[in-house]
């Protein structure tokens, strides 16, 4: 655990000096040189990224907190899980995007938020729901939630910021603009894919952590790998559209959904019985397979918010004896 602290805190550092960078520079083209001007301003920036981060993810994911009134259910294994992982009860919320998927947010563990999408109530078992719900209660647990919602609003906004500035109208409009406009979209999306690295390498870290979370919360393996599965075939029948929609966000997710068609045709080595579940006997014949990764799947893996899924749950199987 102290393992993942470590890495998570030089993450942030290098964030900072990457925020810092990116102040350095527009201040220094107004003409301000200043070294404490450039830190306060940098500090400034960092707080406000860290008190608006939350709002921004319920914003982009459409969340609406819920009553345990209307879902008992989804509050009763959330309390539950909350319990046995020692901290206090997260808000829990729906999201009212059309991706099935669950994710955790906030600024501290007092003030983590589970939430989960209307399309992942109807696809999983209330098994598999709950060791979904155990993944990210861990993450909570864990306190990476925190640094994930600080690195994933920068790379968010500037991501939005470049695909306005390059592509919005067309023809007439956008000669209008002149080549300043574009050049200003071209750095935000050069910084986007520079902090978005950092927001891949973390979470990749992270899910392996909340994933043996928890199987220790009390879950078994197979029901998260089963989960895991359905995951997969319901964000390949997903509109396109959709993901784009959420791009700046999928290192909140439970796996990383445009990678689904892809991670299709891994999994099917492993239901070997084409149940569409995995079960114990699956991930126990799993554990004595190698897994082979040729060179596009590894550089897929680089660039994803999440594991190669058939690495993921072959990391599951461990936990299944």
């Amino acid at each position: 655990m102290w393992f993942l602290k470590i890495k998570m805190y030089l993450l942030l550092a290098i964030l900072f000096a990457i925020v810092y960078a990116v102040v350095s520079m527009i201040s220094y083209s107004l003409g301000v040189t200043n070294f404490y001007f450039y830190l306060i301003l940098s500090i400034v920036m960092m707080f406000i990224q860290y008190m608006l981060g939350p709002k921004v993810v319920e914003w982009m994911m459409q969340v609406r907190y819920v009553s345990e009134k209307e879902y008992p259910h989804l509050h009763r294994m959330v309390e539950e899980l909350a319990w046995k992982a020692g901290i206090p009860k997260p808000r829990i919320g729906v999201s009212y995007v059309s991706i099935p998927n669950a994710f955790a947010f906030g600024r501290s563990i007092r003030d983590g938020r589970v939430c989960v999408t209307t399309r992942i109530i109807q696809l999983l078992s209330e098994e598999e729901l709950k060791a979904v719900l155990g993944h990210e209660i861990s993450h909570i647990r864990n306190r990476d939630m925190l640094t994930i919602t600080l690195l994933s609003v920068i790379p968010m906004l500037l991501y939005r910021l470049s695909w306005h500035l390059l592509w919005f109208g067309s023809g007439r409009r956008r000669e209008e603009r002149g080549p300043s406009v574009a050049l200003i979209g071209m750095v935000a999306f050069l910084f986007y894919f520079i902090t978005n690295l950092l927001v891949l390498y973390a979470s990749r870290i992270r899910e392996y952590f909340a994933d043996r979370g928890s199987i220790i919360l009390g879950n078994k393996a197979s029901a998260l790998a089963t989960a895991l599965y359905k995951l997969v075939y319901g964000s390949a029948r997903t509109e396109r559209q959709e993901f784009r929609n959420i791009e700046g966000l999928k290192a909140f997710f439970l796996n990383d959904p445009s990678r689904a068609l892809n991670e299709i045709r891994e999994l099917r080595q492993i239901d070997l019985d084409k149940s569409g579940t995995i079960d114990p006997y699956e991930l126990e014949s799993l554990q004595n397979r190698p897994v082979r990764l040729d060179f596009a799947d590894k550089l897929l893996e680089l660039l994803s918010t999440h594991p190669n899924m058939v690495k993921r749950i072959k990391q599951l199987s461990r936990y299944s004896s």
